[in-house]
């Protein structure tokens, strides 16, 4: 099976309103898929779909041949799908360090118990190491999340989604609010903790999205005008028009 995610006919209303209009998407084992499209189309409810918090009015949603529309979110998570938000979703009164802990506990099939601390679990610990490194926050580990930098606390989320053992992960937007410099950095970050793994990406700079996806898919008013190569879609006339603009300077 090469197929990590596929959406077949996904639609959600919301009383009168459709805004997901009969989606069809393929997520090759992998790969890095970019979702695009204006504001208004309907891909933050996709992700909301898919991620269980939403359930849809019609359509399956395939992850790994299991059919997971209207699952919780929770155990999606459990399968191996994780996300993570525009708005940056982190426990700020916690240390980076109990943030992912938090994460790691139930990848290596640990429950919470008053009865033995946490901080006594080897394997928990190795691994909490391993991603404060990866994630270049190792000297900020005991540090509360609230207190880290914009940036920081996006590569913070970025963590937690990889910490829950993820082999699927969903990114809504993760260089929103971020300088050129921030955006080349947590470019970076993103391609090194998401190697060999199955990345679905919203982003509106598509600077970006051309530098990193493999395939694209153009979202618009609820329906997926295009899909293919960064080359296909930045030459695509239908997907000019309706988002990237009319001529190719405006598409770069």
């Amino acid at each position: 099976m090469n197929s990590a995610l596929e959406l077949r006919k996904l639609r959600k209303s919301f009383g009168p309103v459709e805004i997901i209009r009969g989606v069809n998407l393929d997520l090759r084992k992998g790969e890095r898929h970019a979702l695009i499209g204006p504001n208004g189309a309907g891909k933050s409810t996709l992700f909301h779909l898919i991620s269980g918090r939403i359930a849809p009015t019609s359509g399956e949603i395939l992850f790994d041949g299991h059919n997971i529309a209207g699952k919780p979110p929770a155990e999606i998570v459990r399968m191996g799908l994780s996300r993570s938000f525009q708005i940056t979703n982190i426990f700020p009164q916690m240390t980076v360090l109990e943030n992912l802990r938090c994460a790691v506990l139930w990848k290596l099939g640990h429950r919470y118990s008053i009865l033995r601390p946490t901080a006594g679990l080897r394997d928990v610990a190795e691994e909490c190491d391993r991603l404060l490194e990866q994630l270049s926050l190792t000297h900020r580990r005991d540090d509360s999340a609230e207190s880290l930098s914009y940036p920081e606390q996006r590569a913070l989320e970025l963590g937690l989604a990889v910490a829950s053992g993820a082999h699927t992960l969903l990114l809504d937007e993760p260089m929103a609010g971020m300088s050129h410099s921030e955006t080349d950095a947590a470019l970076e970050l993103i391609m090194k903790v998401t190697e060999g793994k199955t990345l679905l990406m919203v982003e509106h700079d598509m600077g970006v999205i051309f530098e990193m996806a493999d395939r694209i898919s153009v979202l618009v008013y609820g329906e997926i005008i295009a899909t293919g190569t960064p080359e296909d879609i930045r030459a695509n006339t239908a997907v000019q028009e309706a988002y990237l603009g009319a001529t190719e300077e405006d598409a770069a």
